[in-house]
């Protein structure tokens, strides 16, 4: 077929969904990084949906390093798995917390959930050819 000929093109579109997606989500994360000690304890505070009360400015903080560097370490293909599997986790929270709440499915509960399932995806796809972590498997 006509369109398998763009199958040369498989791990370059692998780079730009991991750059992009990389990129936003490091993006949605400085904020949180900055915020402090009251927006850490906002954030943790959606472990409560699991059941977890304690120390929660401990899970905003993780929280938020998860996707500020998570997004990092997914456009640079370093540690990439590592790395959308602490994405797939922090989104499964989100997605619990705004079903918990009885928030909208959109775009509350829709947008986390799609994303879980993107890195869901990505976990188990790998970083691609153009990743860093190729890299440092040679070196090995």
């Amino acid at each position: 077929m006509f369109l398998t000929v763009l199958d040369k093109f498989r791990d370059i579109g692998y780079l730009i969904i991991r750059v992009g997606l990389g990129f936003m989500i490091a993006l949605h994360g400085w904020p949180k990084i900055m915020g402090g000690m009251e927006t850490w304890e906002g954030l943790g505070g959606a472990m409560e949906s699991f059941g977890i009360t304690f120390v929660p400015a401990f899970w905003g903080f993780m929280a938020a390093v998860a996707e500020f560097f998570g997004g990092i370490f997914l456009a640079l293909g370093l540690f990439f798995r590592p790395a959308a599997f602490l994405l797939l986790t922090t989104m499964i929270v989100a997605t619990r917390m705004h079903i918990v709440a009885g928030d909208p499915f959109i775009p509350s509960v829709s947008y986390p959930l799609e994303l879980g399932i993107i890195f869901l995806g990505l976990f188990l796809m790998g970083p691609g050819k153009y990743a860093l972590d190729n890299n440092l498997k040679k070196r090995r």
